[in-house]
């Protein structure tokens, strides 16, 4: 086969560090645009990226030339670095140190669009610990 071809889409989710809730609604959509660009940037297109003050999702493709972990450790560092250069928030902004990344099938990428997307009311039920476990469980991940 001559070319290579490839479609994995990501969902991706990170906390602020000590789950602070810090993504305030009067600044939570200039982050989302800022990372959705970097995403791009990295050849990485978005398709939502959505959370809570204290964690965001984000469903994008995976760029054939990045890991994972590179992408998530350039769009958490150059955020990061974003929020606090100019002051989108009073406080000193980090994210924490892990990330969760999941692939998603593509007969499932609308479910996951709208999962992303109705985060306000999703969480108005469960927390984002209560959340975490329970995509844990589902992928069989061991944590300890």
């Amino acid at each position: 086969m001559p070319h290579s071809f490839n479609k994995i889409w990501i969902h991706a989710i990170w906390a602020t560090k000590e789950r602070m809730p810090l993504i305030h609604q009067n600044v939570e959509q200039t982050i989302y645009q800022f990372i959705s660009e970097q995403l791009r940037e990295l050849g990485c297109p978005v398709r939502i990226i959505h959370g809570m003050p204290d964690h965001i999702h984000c469903l994008f493709l995976l760029s054939p030339q990045k890991s994972i972990a590179e992408v998530i450790k350039q769009i958490k560092g150059s955020s990061s670095h974003f929020i606090n250069q100019n002051n989108l928030i009073t406080e000193k902004f980090a994210w924490q140190t892990g990330y969760a990344a999941y692939s998603v099938s593509e007969s499932i990428v609308g479910n996951v669009f709208e999962y992303i997307k109705n985060q306000k009311s999703h969480h108005q039920n469960k927390t984002f610990q209560n959340e975490f476990d329970e995509f844990i469980k589902l992928y069989g991940i061991e944590t300890k």
